[in-house]
């Protein structure tokens, strides 16, 4: 299987690449069922727009752990010449975006396993990648959204998207991106609310579970490793 990467703008790529969870973490995290016929071997350490990665959705009532592209809609499913991205819906237009409404309506909800995703952080001056994780290094699941492709060979594919929240009050997420610019943040699910997340068909109870994690127990620093040129490829599987 081969990963596909969407080149963007030097400081585009840095606020939606993460590192998802492995599949032992996920295990621990949520005992979520293995559909062996829906997993390959392993994803990327690394994961931007169209790579594949872990998502964990509820059927029948239960988790069951999958694999979908990063984005929507995968460039796989673009019309020609398109190149757009879909890889962050906005908490407050997420019921009303063509690219999310339906499956948002429907309640096709889902965890992102997750170890820490990236920020661009510009209080040096120019942007830095800084990671964001847990304060004390465990796994967390991100919010999203989730929906299912009929290919051409008559099998299914999956898509996902990561849901974000304003983040313009929040002590350390209110830290990245560029000076005047909204301040935006992953949503960050206690594990104590997977079940109702993933379970839940009420839109407007869903959107009122999106808000921000308490920042005394998340930590942020510079990292400046992975970031461009050969690094990047040897992130590739």
């Amino acid at each position: 299987m081969k990963w596909h990467h969407t080149v963007f703008a030097r400081d585009a790529f840095m606020c939606v690449d993460y590192e998802p969870a492995d599949d032992e973490q996920i295990m621990e995290m949520i005992e979520a069922l293995n559909n062996g016929d829906l997993l390959p071997q392993g994803w990327p350490a690394e994961v931007w727009q169209d790579y594949v990665a872990p998502i964990v959705r509820a059927v029948d009532g239960e988790p069951q752990l999958i694999v979908g592209t990063y984005g929507m809609l995968p460039k796989s499913h673009m019309p020609p010449g398109a190149r757009f991205s879909t890889m962050n819906a906005r908490a407050e237009t997420i019921g009303e975006k063509r690219a999310y409404s339906k499956a948002w309506r429907e309640g096709q909800l889902c965890l992102l396993p997750t170890k820490r995703f990236y920020e661009p952080n510009y209080e040096s001056g120019k942007a830095q990648r800084w990671s964001i994780g847990m304060a004390d290094d465990a796994p967390f699941c991100v919010a999203g959204l989730w929906r299912q492709w009929q290919e051409e060979n008559g099998g299914f594919s999956f898509s996902f998207t990561q849901i974000t929240v304003n983040a313009d009050d929040h002590p350390l997420m209110k830290r990245f991106h560029k000076p005047g610019d909204e301040k935006r943040s992953l949503v960050i699910v206690p594990g104590e609310s997977y079940d109702d997340w993933l379970n839940c068909k009420d839109p407007e109870f869903a959107r009122s579970m999106l808000t921000l994690f308490p920042a005394e127990l998340m930590k942020a620093a510079p990292a400046p490793k992975g970031y461009g040129g050969k690094s990047q490829q040897a992130l590739l599987l």
